[in-house]
C-alpha cells in the first residue's frame, strides 16, 4: 500500500550499564555475535535505518548494517530518569505498589514520565513518511511506540523487550496493527 508505514524496532544490545540505570546515560553496547546481525537485517529487509542517538544504539545499527550511517532522532532516547540516572538498581525506589497507569504518570525527580515519553517518541512515529524503516532503539522506546499502536500507554508497560528483539508494527490510512513484539534473534 502506498500510505503504509512498515516499522521495525530493534531494542539495542545489552548496555554496559555496571548495574546502574542507563535512560539517558550514554553507555557503550555489549558487543554480539555475527548470527544474530544477520538474522536481523534478513528479517528487517530494505528500510531506513533510524537509531537513538545513544552510543549503545548507534554502536547497535552498525554491527547489523556495516558501513551505514542511521538517521538519528533525539526523540527515540530512552525514558529521562532524572536524578535516578547512574544509581545502583539496587538503589532505585520501589514503585511496586503503583498501578500501571500511576507509573506511567510518575516522573523521577527532575526526570520525565513514560506518559510523556510517549508523547515524545508517537511525535517521531507521525512524522515517519510512508515506506519502511528500523529504528534501533531501547526498551522503553519499544514499549512507547506499542502504546501508540494500541492506544494504551498503561498497557505498554507489560510488554517484556529484551535486547537484539524485534518488533514489527504497521500504519495505514485505518490506524496501526501489531505484527509482533519481542521476537528474539539472539
Amino acid at each position: 500500500m502506498r500510505d503504509e508505514t512498515r516499522i521495525w524496532l530493534i531494542r539495542h544490545a545489552p548496555a554496559r550499564h555496571d548495574g546502574r540505570l542507563a535512560g539517558h546515560r550514554d553507555v557503550d553496547a555489549e558487543p554480539f555475535g555475527a548470527p544474530a546481525a544477520r538474522a536481523l537485517r534478513a528479517a528487517v529487509g530494505e528500510a531506513r535505518i533510524w537509531s537513538s542517538p545513544a552510543r549503545r544504539c548507534v554502536q547497535t545499527a552498525q554491527a547489523i548494517w556495516p558501513g551505514a550511517e542511521p538517521a538519528s532522532d533525539p526523540r527515540l532516547w530512552e525514558q529521562d530518569f532524572g536524578a535516578w540516572e547512574g544509581l545502583a538498581f539496587a538503589d532505585l525506589p520501589d514503585l511496586g505498589p503503583l498501578c500501571t497507569a500511576d507509573l506511567a504518570a510518575h516522573a523521577p525527580p527532575e526526570g520525565e514520565s513514560f506518559d510523556a515519553m510517549c508523547a515524545r517518541v508517537g511525535a517521531a512515529l507521525d512524522d515517519l513518511a510512508p515506506g519502511t524503516h528500523c529504528l534501533v532503539v531501547h526498551a522503553g522506546t519499544v514499549r512507547a511506540a506499542l502504546a501508540a499502536a494500541t492506544g494504551s500507554v498503561p498497557g505498554a508497560l507489560a510488554f517484556q523487550i529484551a535486547p537484539l528483539s524485534l518488533t514489527q508494527l504497521t500504519r495505514t490510512g485505518a490506524g496501526w496493527s501489531v505484527g509482533f513484539v519481542n521476537r528474539s534473534f539472539a
